[in-house]
């Protein structure tokens, strides 16, 4: 096995830092594990206090792992300040404690707040500012910001600027940047973390850096690397992006009785090689239809939702020239600011004010599982036909199928240039999901089944995955002590294909305790016992 070679100086630097902490150890660390937290933390909240559920739940949405069962923490630590994290880092070391850092609480397998060990919850909610340097065109982002948050104090600093992150407004910032994190822009100009140029974050020993500090291997790591591997980003710097004072957009549905497959099956060509400023995604669901021919009146839907940086004019023409198949008409189109597209995205009217985006309520949160793949090539009309009839297999809407294209910016950036590697060559990535909330072992069966069925039609050696959709059953660290590399490959390069062993080889230096961790975290050399 091979790892990037790091100078020594790097490795007596993150030595030296602990070494000096340790001798200097607080009292606060002496006491019992809630006290420890109590001590320097303001807001604690623990099983017994009447708080507890409210805020474990605030922010959990996938409701999977809201249920009885679901292991939870044994508190709840909502640090006001880069101090409190440190303490609390020192509490959970000195108890022999695990750590889950949560931001937004997307996570698909709950890996923010759930664990199978005795552990607690960093919340990281009230990191929430967004402060814009309009000279620099940059601007300083909270962890704990969503997207909705983030778009709105942009555009109150200047509505000539915008940022390529993700389309739900109550999503966090800092998970969707340690992934990649792709918007409606990533064709313009690549994904959330291209975008980013600094960071503070606060590495196992309590010591807060910058990239200067950091060093550019641990800066590489988390703009992509996945979260819960490094360290505690607090904010990161990114850089804005220029807006034009008119984008337009759409929203349009093509059913099977209206020639749906043909058109999606065009799209999968044409769609990758768009303007630039053109993104059109797509989400597919069975529907009831009186127009369907079935027995059950169910048909599929293919909604197809587009951005695009210019008026609607241009637009058109780029339609009429280049996917003449969807029927776009001048009816169907909006020409609006950029942050009503950004309310657009979140399902919110366009007429709303833009502080709706601030709203972390109004979004639904399902219980649900879901999967991701990336193609290389269009999947034959066959086997979309054989998708469509999967999704028959359930009750109407109670599966959700999503395209997103990509070309572009993203076939111009290095498959190394972070970790996130799926840049040229790649048409699509698709996300798919079945809600949980009633007969939750036949849908878990039925996402399985799903994803045996798309196998021949997506990458393989290795087969690509999407690290934020993150998926435990493609594999796990051994919670208690030593894992398979073999094993770790099995994840690891599906999310990082070669990237992974560089990843591994950055954790082993800034972190070899493995202290950052959960089940799909990266593994220090340290905690293999096959190599």
């Amino acid at each position: 096995m091979k790892f990037p070679t790091f100078s020594l100086a790097f490795f007596f630097v993150s030595t030296f830092s602990w070494s000096a902490l340790a001798s200097s150890e607080p009292n606060y660390i002496k006491l019992d594990f809630v006290s420890c937290l109590r001590a320097s933390i303001t807001v604690v909240y623990t099983p017994t206090d009447s708080n507890y559920t409210s805020a474990l739940l605030y922010s959990i949405n996938n409701l999977r792992f809201a249920q009885p069962q679901t292991p939870k923490p044994i508190a709840i630590a909502i640090p006001g300040s880069e101090p409190e994290i440190v303490a609390a880092i020192f509490c959970c070391k000195s108890h022999g404690l695990e750590m889950r850092v949560r931001s937004g609480g997307h996570s698909f397998e709950g890996l923010s707040y759930v664990a199978n060990v005795t552990f607690m919850v960093l919340d990281l909610r009230s990191f929430n500012n967004v402060t814009a340097d309009l000279t620099t065109a940059t601007a300083w982002v909270d962890s704990g910001v969503t997207n909705g948050e983030l778009y709105y104090w942009i555009f109150r600093a200047s509505s000539a600027y915008g940022f390529p992150s993700g389309l739900w407004s109550n999503v966090g910032v800092g998970g969707i940047i340690s992934g990649g994190g792709y918007g409606m822009m990533r064709r313009k100009f690549g994904l959330a973390a291209d975008q980013v140029i600094d960071a503070r974050l606060i590495d196992a020993n309590g010591v807060i850096h910058t990239r200067l500090t950091m060093g550019e291997e641990l800066f590489w790591a988390i703009r992509g690397g996945g979260g819960g591997s490094f360290g505690i980003v607090v904010s990161w710097r990114v850089n804005l992006i220029p807006v034009p004072e008119i984008v337009t957009v759409f929203r349009v549905t093509r059913t099977l009785e209206q020639n749906m497959t043909s058109i999606f099956y065009r799209w999968q060509s044409v769609a990758v090689n768009f303007p630039y400023e053109m993104d059109i995604r797509c989400t597919g669901q069975a529907v009831l239809s009186e127009a369907s021919p079935r027995a059950d009146k169910m048909t599929m839907a293919m909604l197809f939702e587009s951005l695009y940086l210019g008026g609607a004019e241009e637009m058109l023409l780029v339609m009429r020239d280049e996917f003449p198949e969807l029927g776009l008409v001048r009816e169907d189109c909006f020409e609006v600011s950029w942050i009503q597209a950004m309310q657009f995205f979140s399902n919110f009217p366009l007429e709303a004010p833009p502080e709706i985006l601030l709203d972390k309520t109004l979004l639904p949160r399902p219980a649900f599982k879901g999967r991701s793949d990336f193609t290389q090539v269009p999947i034959p009309v066959q086997g979309l036909e054989g998708v469509w009839d999967f999704m028959f297999q359930l009750p109407a809407q109670a599966a959700t199928l999503q395209f997103t294209p990509f070309g572009g910016r993203m076939n111009e950036i290095s498959d190394s240039a972070i970790p996130f590697p799926y840049r040229a060559g790649y048409l699509y990535m698709i996300n798919f999901f079945a809600l949980t909330n009633v007969d939750e072992a036949g849908r878990m069966e039925w996402v399985r089944n799903l994803d045996t069925y798309f196998t021949p039609y997506v990458t393989s050696n290795p087969r690509s995955a999407y690290v934020n959709y993150v998926n435990l059953w493609m594999g796990t660290n051994n919670p208690t002590g030593t894992t398979s590399y073999a094993q770790a490959l099995q994840w690891g390069e599906r999310y990082f294909k070669n990237n992974f062993r560089r990843l591994v080889g950055i954790k082993t230096l800034v972190d070899p305790g493995n202290f950052f961790r959960h089940e799909q975290s990266i593994p220090p050399f340290s905690l293999f016992n096959d190599v």
